[in-house]
């Protein structure tokens, strides 16, 4: 059965899918003794004990990442994959076109050029300070999302048009202007539930609270994973890092959402 697009939890109402989940499970863990949990295929019913048996699983088993999956007794598309196979999870969203592909395109030749602090851990550099420049910042800031500006402005410069993006250095900034400037969110929720609803080119935002941020841009999603393009990170995903970087992040670690200009 293919992934439904939406979180499978406690309360479903779609006896098919209940079924199909609780052969699987009863499957995969097989269990007995005192440890043993059987599932009622028949029952149409996602209750206290199918949870059990999804959490379960998740505690037992790793993603196509070989990483752990989240232990909530949900079926997300993670652990469908898991149950189910790599084949019943969308795994690649079409190419980035128009637009888009422009400024993936803008992006990818910094991450190609690995573009880094000079010095390190400055937010400073010839590259860095153009992109916060661009952004209309001072130099010395957190430039995250003064590179995905930059990246915009370049892009949109060669197709001879406006660029599309509301203009700061600031994440949450960004989320909260983005829609009275023409741009389009998917809340955080709806990108977990559905990871086929996130398309290559749109720009992701993290909240870490305190006004803090990250952002970056989605070059291609697989399953439940984003594969990304991000200014100020390095390789331990932080948000304070001194480069452009091409990264790998579970689609739930975005925790504000997604933004597209490109329709």
């Amino acid at each position: 059965m293919k992934y439904p697009g939406r979180v499978i939890k406690s309360g479903e109402t779609d006896a098919r899918i209940v079924k199909a989940l609780k052969t699987a499970l009863n499957q995969a863990l097989a269990l007995r003794g005192d440890e043993a949990i059987v599932l009622d295929a028949d029952n149409p019913l996602f209750g206290p004990r199918m949870k059990q048996a999804v959490k379960l699983f998740q505690a037992r088993n790793v993603d196509n990442q070989l990483q752990p999956l989240k232990v909530d007794g949900e079926v997300g598309s993670l652990t469908w994959e898991a149950l189910f196979g790599t084949e019943r999870v969308p795994q690649v969203a079409p190419k980035a076109r128009g637009l888009a592909a422009q400024v993936l395109a803008e992006a990818g030749a910094a991450a190609d050029a690995g573009v880094r602090e000079v010095p390190r851990n400055s937010n400073r550099g010839p590259q860095v300070d153009e992109y916060l420049r661009r952004a209309g910042v001072q130099p010395g800031l957190a430039w995250c999302c003064a590179f995905t500006y930059y990246c915009f402005d370049e892009a949109a410069a060669r197709a001879g048009i406006d660029n599309p993006m509301f203009r700061t250095a600031g994440c949450l900034a960004h989320w909260n202007n983005a829609e009275r400037h023409g741009g389009k969110r998917l809340l955080a929720r709806d990108a977990v539930a559905n990871p086929g609803l996130i398309q290559p080119g749109m720009v992701f935002v993290m909240d870490f609270g305190g006004g803090l941020g990250h952002t970056g841009f989605v070059e291609r999603v697989e399953g439940g994973y984003l594969h990304t393009i991000e200014g100020n990170t390095d390789a331990s995903q932080t948000r304070e890092g001194g480069g452009v970087y091409r990264l790998t992040r579970k689609v739930g670690s975005i925790n504000k959402g997604f933004i597209s200009y490109t329709g």
